[in-house]
């Protein structure tokens, strides 16, 4: 078979927005991975260090930012990538992909204030404030080579429009997190706040993106039926799943269920499995579906979940099943349907069954008490080390007026 060029696709991707070529693109992208010397992933937003307060004492300090709980996952579907990350001097944690220390500055902090604590409905009533920013992240920072798949998951405003087109310019195909477009913060004490899409510099290059992700509660940030005419939108929606809209419709992805201990990073994580299954070759329902189940794996363990190694081998196989049966939903005009494929269903009621069958263990919790990483500094090492916990919930912060 004959693939289309990327650049075309992005063309009519531009032009006419029509969606059932994002399928193409992402397939496309695939198929370049295998031919080219080219990184799968490009991951870009600044790690950081979180501090959980609960009834004015500090609970817990963490690991915090996007790009934990989406290397997490990618670690555990055998993703390879690069992750481009600013952190001071006083960085505390070990990591999967090293960060770009900046010794004259401090790391990124965040401190989450709670009333009733993570087993009760207190994160709703969070207060979230960034106390500490390190250095934006520039162009010049990112790599020369190019890349399959951008995600541009900031936290802390790091990542800026400039940085955001030059990732347009290095990747395949895009995904942004809204949270990187639109958080702003308080002058006087931090407090996170959300803003308009449209009234940011992010929103002239939405034409240009391949898939902004945004929850339920930022979505009402934006205008999701002018946004859907340039880029794909998903919309995650907790318990209840998620949403894919596309210029000519909209589908429904069913959720898993959970016991939910802490939706700390179910976004992330749910970002994390929607572009591994991407990159795995699923068509873009299942890929979301895929999204889907490690969004719930995540809420069933306090912070960053320690994956089950079983499972996610199960899931594996699952994996490269379902993209062996994808080809034969190809369209006669080499297109990939966008809509929902035949069999969606027994490939959720499959993972699901997975689940079931090999839930996490939660022998360890990952949360660090404050006095465990008063001295600790950014070690060296070879082999990929766990990482910790992000107190950071994904619930809506205060509206900017």
């Amino acid at each position: 078979m004959t693939f289309p060029s990327f650049s075309s696709l992005v063309r009519d991707l531009q032009t006419f927005g029509n969606y059932n070529n994002f399928s193409t693109m992402v397939t496309t992208a695939v198929h370049k991975s295998q031919q080219q010397q080219q990184s799968p992933v490009l991951i870009v937003g600044n790690y950081c260090h979180d501090v959980l307060i609960q009834n004015n004492a500090v609970k817990a300090v963490s690991l915090g930012g996007a790009a934990s709980f989406i290397s997490n996952v990618f670690n555990g579907m055998s993703i390879s990538g690069n992750l481009v990350s600013k952190v001071g001097g006083d960085f505390k944690y070990p990591v999967s992909y090293t960060p770009i220390v900046i010794p004259t500055s401090k790391t990124t902090v965040f401190h989450a204030y709670f009333d009733l604590g993570l087993h009760g409905k207190g994160h709703q009533d969070r207060i979230l404030k960034r106390v500490c920013a390190c250095d934006p992240i520039r162009p010049s920072d990112l790599p020369d080579t190019r890349s399959n798949y951008g995600m541009a998951v900031g936290v802390g405003g790091e990542i800026l429009p400039e940085t955001l087109e030059r990732m347009i310019e290095i990747c395949d195909v895009v995904f942004v997190d809204i949270q990187a477009l639109i958080r702003v913060f308080d002058s006087v004490d931090g407090t996170v706040k959300l803003a308009k899409l449209v009234e940011t510099g992010f929103y002239p290059l939405l034409p240009r993106i391949g898939v902004l992700k945004a929850s339920s509660e930022e979505a009402v940030f934006m205008d999701v039926e002018e946004v859907r005419r340039w880029c794909c939108v998903v919309v995650t929606n907790g318990k209840h799943g998620c949403k894919v809209y596309w210029k000519d419709g909209e589908l429904g992805i069913s959720p898993f269920l959970a016991n939910q201990e802490d939706p700390t990073g179910a976004g992330d994580s749910f970002f994390g499995g929607f572009v591994a299954g991407l990159a795995q070759g699923l068509a873009v329902p299942d890929a979301a579906l895929l999204g889907n189940l490690f969004g719930s794996l995540s809420v069933e363990q306090i912070g960053l979940p320690k994956l089950n190694t079983r499972l996610l081998q199960r899931v594996n196989d699952e994996v490269q099943k379902r993209k062996m049966q994808c080809l034969l939903y190809e369209r006669s005009d080499d297109e990939l349907k966008f809509l929902r494929p035949e069999r969606h269903e027994q490939f959720h009621a499959l993972l699901a069954a997975e689940k079931l069958i090999t839930p996490f263990s939660i022998e360890e919790h990952q949360w660090n008490s404050p006095s465990s990483t008063k001295e600790t500094a950014v070690p060296q090492f070879t082999k990929q080390p766990k990482l910790l916990a992000n107190p950071m919930y994904e619930e809506p912060v205060q509206r900017v007026e």
